[in-house]
């Protein structure tokens, strides 16, 4: 279902947004906050927000602006909630997770005209696909990224990515994460773990990475896409 959203509610979300997608350079005194205009009476897709127990795709641009976290209640990581494809992990299978910014309430919240194009998002700073509360709903459950797609164009992955876990609650699985420089102690796989009961990496953990694709490929993105299998689910 969609929703007619207020200029008064809109103007309210995008207050935080204070630069361009194109001006990574320019300091937040050199910018301006959108003036809501083309707002009343407009139709806004459904934003959304992942669940206990369903997968989306974490991602965040070069800036450190353009961003989502499976939430819709901060307006200064919502805008690409708008249709953000959230899907429930009903056991093991296949499933694709995305975000895109094609969407009257990305270019609302990020240039304060619902029908303005101009802002793209641009880089890449992070990037993984996660489940809220997978650790405890799901325990022992892999995520195996088959393909990830930039505006339809497959990218070249150049190595695997790793299911774990950063707070013991939500599963993930990294696929541009530089905070991380190599698999952690509980990565696990669909081969199994990366290392053994005391530690040691196993010989295939070099076959695995938190960083697994290029920000060259995220130069300029609208819609991202990544299609993963969830296996090790107790049936």
């Amino acid at each position: 279902m969609k929703k007619l959203i207020s200029c008064f509610l809109l103007s309210a979300m995008i207050c935080g947004c204070f630069t361009s997608c194109g001006d990574s350079g320019k300091s937040s005194s050199e910018s301006s906050a959108p003036v809501a205009v083309n707002a009343n009476d407009s139709e806004f897709e459904d934003s959304i927000a992942a669940k206990p127990g369903e997968a989306y795709l974490a991602i965040v641009d070069g800036q450190w602006w353009i961003q989502y976290w499976g939430k819709n209640d901060d307006p200064n990581t919502s805008m690409l909630s708008y249709d953000a494809g959230v899907v429930p992990i009903t056991g093991n299978g296949d499933y694709t997770v995305s975000v895109t910014a094609d969407t009257k309430g990305f270019r609302f919240d990020t240039t304060g005209d619902a029908d303005d194009t101009s802002c793209i998002p641009g880089g890449l700073s992070f990037m993984a696909v996660m489940i809220p509360d997978g650790e405890t709903m799901f325990p022992g459950a892999v995520i195996t990224v088959n393909e990830i797609r930039v505006d339809g164009k497959a990218v070249e992955m150049s190595s695997k990515p790793y299911t774990s876990s950063d707070d013991g609650k939500e599963t993930r699985a990294n696929i541009f994460n530089t905070w991380v420089n190599e698999p952690s102690a509980d990565g696990r796989s669909a081969e199994g773990a990366l290392y053994d009961a005391d530690g040691n990496a196993l010989d295939i953990c070099k076959n695995y990475s938190p960083q697994v694709v290029s920000p060259d490929d995220f130069s300029a993105w609208t819609t991202v896409e990544v299609d993963f299998t969830v296996s090790g689910i107790a049936e």
